[in-house]
């Protein structure tokens, strides 16, 4: 599939924002947070923030920006409708949480409205995770893996993030620095059964199956479905090497995964250089998460690409 940038940036930018929002919420119904620190408002405007500029950045590779509006009128069958649906609804708490926060409110308001900010932000990115996990027409997608891949990095980027601030506002909480790294390590884990589903999986849908013959019939096409390049070719054709993809695997495990864990650990020894430490984490994180979904689109291959160049998907 032809990388969209837009949308790349979409869920770089609200998955971070909704991680980092989901943390902030947890941290609020545990007990995590200082009383009267500035901290979480800075967090809680940064997630905001991030979210708004994906969710605007999500309309630019529409044609008809102007009536983005009616998606979120088929959440009855639609992931994506259902996504902003639920991106529109988790606003509410988490603007509830922001006011609770600056006027002192009781701490049991402060709970209701991060315990639904935390569901409303758990359930947008799962959301966003199913777009892609439920079209068959993309064999690299339609996997359980891919909205737990997507939970699992909006939780390491939120986490990062949120220690970032904290450490930008003089707190150190080892919780703080123990979340990112069970979060990383976790996105590590699915990461890798992921590259290894779709790389040991045989081809699920082949020229002859789209003919009514059986999965191991050698079916050739005498002429192109085309004769010049057209959408279908540009939009669902996307290919990429072989080994230009393995070296940018290894690139995206470092930037996203090994160098934010180890600068974690720099940060939590050394206190005095924890707001640089986590400030160069977040930007490998973010370097690391543009990598994995650009692969992402690069490396899935459309059913369509049957009738073109490949023999199976």
């Amino acid at each position: 599939m032809h990388p969209a940038y837009s949308v790349i940036f979409l869920t770089i930018s609200s998955g971070a924002g909704y991680g980092l929002l989901f943390w902030l919420c947890i941290a609020q119904l545990t007990g995590g947070l200082v009383a009267g620190s500035w901290a979480q408002i800075a967090g809680l405007a940064l997630a905001l923030a991030l979210i708004t500029a994906g969710l605007l950045a999500s309309t630019f590779h529409l044609g008809r920006p102007e009536r983005a509006f009616r998606a979120i009128t088929q959440w009855r069958s639609s992931w994506l409708s259902r996504e902003g649906l639920a991106a529109i609804v988790t606003y509410v708490p988490a603007g509830f949480l922001g006011l609770f926060w600056l006027v002192g409110a009781p701490p049991a308001w402060t709970s209701w409205a991060a315990a639904f900010g935390a569901l409303g932000a758990a359930l947008t990115v799962y959301c966003s995770g199913m777009i892609y996990a439920s079209l068959r027409t993309i064999p690299q997608w339609h996997l359980g893996l891919v909205p737990a891949i997507y939970l699992a990095l909006a939780a390491a980027s939120g986490a990062l993030l949120l220690d970032a601030v904290f450490a930008a506002f003089g707190q150190s909480p080892a919780w703080a620095a123990l979340v990112p790294a069970l979060s990383l390590a976790a996105g590590f884990a699915l990461k890798r059964r992921y590259f290894a589903a779709i790389d040991g999986a045989r081809a699920r849908y082949t020229r002859a199956m789209a003919l009514g013959f059986g999965p191991e019939a050698q079916i050739a096409p005498l002429d192109p479905p085309h004769a010049m390049p057209n959408f279908v070719m540009r939009e669902m054709g996307y290919e990429v090497g072989r080994r230009h993809a393995a070296r940018l695997r290894m690139l995206m495990m470092v930037f996203l995964f090994a160098l934010p864990l180890a600068l974690v650990l720099l940060a939590l020894i050394f206190g005095g250089a924890a707001p640089y430490a986590m400030a160069l984490a977040v930007l490998s994180a973010a370097f690391g998460v543009l990598l994995e979904r650009w692969l992402f689109f690069a490396e899935a291959q459309h059913v369509s690409m049957l009738y073109y160049t490949r023999s199976g998907v």
